[in-house]
């Protein structure tokens, strides 16, 4: 049962676990038994199944081999999760070029109807669904590359602001005014949707 960020309840913080790492390397794979599954999911969102596979083993590589750096002290509370999660993002920074290619060729995909959808309306609506994914694939890729990281973190990554400013590194006032921007372009683009509440897109592995 998880209590908090990297606190939890009967086992071992992530803090204490990257600490005891650091001496028994056996340790860290702790922490892949925690974040994998959440990490690998953000990033088949962002680039697709494939990549996410290699991306996600990069890493816990990076992590682990970094691990010696880890500062607890400036964590959101002890945990690791925004830590993995910044790594993982300058990870997608090395294939921005990809994650643009891949949400416009999202924005591309046709709608189709379910034509064994027994009911019309259904049908539709799942179509509308089509549609707004289009649409917010559109809109990503068109969002500046540091809007987007934090726009996605919040929405594909389940961190919160204070989550967002660690993993990238940056001031909280930072990360409120990029999300502010990337969302009132979305909200443009989707018609008034909240773009946060928008959790895939068409084609997602």
């Amino acid at each position: 049962m998880t209590v908090g960020p990297g606190v939890r309840t009967g086992a071992e913080s992530d803090a204490s676990v990257i600490a005891r790492s650091r001496d028994e390397p056996e340790a860290f794979a702790v922490l892949f038994d925690r974040y994998a599954d959440d990490v690998h999911r953000y990033l088949a969102r962002r680039l697709g199944g494939e990549p996410a596979d290699d991306l996600m083993a990069e890493t816990f590589t990076t992590a682990f081999q970094h691990r010696h750096r880890y500062n607890p002290s400036r964590a959101t509370g002890d945990g690791a999760r925004p830590w993995l999660f910044g790594i993982a993002t300058n990870l997608v920074g090395r294939h921005r070029r990809a994650e643009g290619r891949r949400f416009k060729a999202m924005s591309r995909i046709p709608a189709q109807a379910d034509h064994e959808e027994p009911l019309a309306d259904r049908a539709a609506a799942r179509v509308g669904a089509q549609a707004a994914g289009r649409e917010l694939a559109a809109a990503l890729a068109a969002l500046p590359a540091r809007h987007r990281d934090v726009l996605l973190l919040v929405a594909w990554g389940g961190l919160g602001y204070e989550e967002v400013a660690q993993a990238l590194g940056v001031p909280i006032g930072t990360v409120r005014s990029r999300l502010h921007r990337a969302r009132s372009k979305l909200r443009e683009a989707l018609g008034g949707s909240d773009p946060t509440t928008l959790r895939e897109v068409p084609g997602h592995d």
